[in-house]
């Protein structure tokens, strides 16, 4: 396990103990109240039936389910799915004779989801264990792909878009909510363990990542800031990762966005012989 799996699945796994009451208080990770990242993602007519605890454990940066038109019957995979919000969303809009799995690494954070799923009522979700490098389900298995602020966490970027371009059936459709960055941040951001881990350090330029998803074969590639972070955001994030905050605000003003990230798997060629029917 990496040292950046092992932070991860550490950090993770005490929120999702602090959220089922199995520490006296909740952690501040990346899912803060008011954290200018994970705040104010979901409507209440999406989440009003749902769980409080899938809520409180929504570590995202945006909505996935609202950056992609899931059809009834369709199959959903959700790359890091921690508290299973985005999971129970997409069960509710493919429907009974739609499947969606979830999955996460992090033994703390599938219980709870698994007890979210209950609460829920949910019958067409299913939860595995492992990690996004190495996604345990058979080529050519699900229709969509998506992720809440999950790729940036992973220092094997390449090893997750190619798994994911691998399960995702000719035509499938990759929809995925994460950090990315517009131009130079300073070193200290980049090394810092705990900033990685909070979805800042670990994010990708948005070029890097267009060619990212073009070198394992997606097209329709689009990448959409929609939230930019200003200084302030920048203070609330930096603020207790050991850097000097009041020096490098100033530094990252703008550099950091939430995106939208949308790609598409190519449709099957016309089938001329049994090299090439996929």
């Amino acid at each position: 396990m990496s040292d950046t799996h092992a932070a991860v699945r550490e950090r993770y796994g005490a929120i999702a103990r602090s959220i089922t009451g199995q520490t006296a208080s909740r952690e501040c990770g990346p899912c803060c109240d008011r954290d200018p990242i994970t705040s104010d993602l979901y409507s209440r007519a999406d989440t009003g039936d749902l769980p409080a605890e899938a809520l409180q454990a929504s570590l995202g940066c945006g909505n996935p389910t609202a950056l992609v038109a899931l059809e009834a019957g369709e199959t959903v995979l959700d790359l890091g799915s921690g508290g299973g919000i985005d999971v129970l969303l997409s069960a509710k809009r493919v429907g009974p004779t739609g499947k969606v799995y979830g999955l996460d690494m992090t033994d703390d954070m599938l219980a709870l989801a698994r007890e979210n799923q209950r609460k829920a009522g949910v019958t067409n979700v299913e939860f595995l264990e492992g990690t996004i490098e190495a996604i345990p389900l058979p080529d050519h298995t699900v229709d969509v792909v998506i992720s809440n602020c999950v790729i940036n966490l992973s220092d094997d970027k390449d090893a997750v878009l190619r798994e994911a371009f691998r399960v995702l059936k000719p035509g499938g459709r990759l929809a995925v909510s994460d950090v990315v960055v517009r131009g130079e941040v300073p070193a200290a951001v980049r090394r810092n363990i705990e900033l990685w881990v909070g979805c800042v350090a670990g994010a990708l330029d948005e070029s890097a990542y267009r060619a990212k998803l073009a070198a394992v074969g997606f097209e329709s590639v689009a990448i959409d800031p929609w939230r930019i972070y200003k200084i302030d955001d920048a203070r609330a994030f930096l603020t207790g990762a050991g850097v000097d905050v009041e020096a490098i605000a100033p530094m990252v003003e703008g550099k950091f966005a939430s995106a939208a990230i949308r790609a598409r798997k190519p449709a099957s060629k016309t089938c001329c012989g049994p090299e090439c029917c996929l």
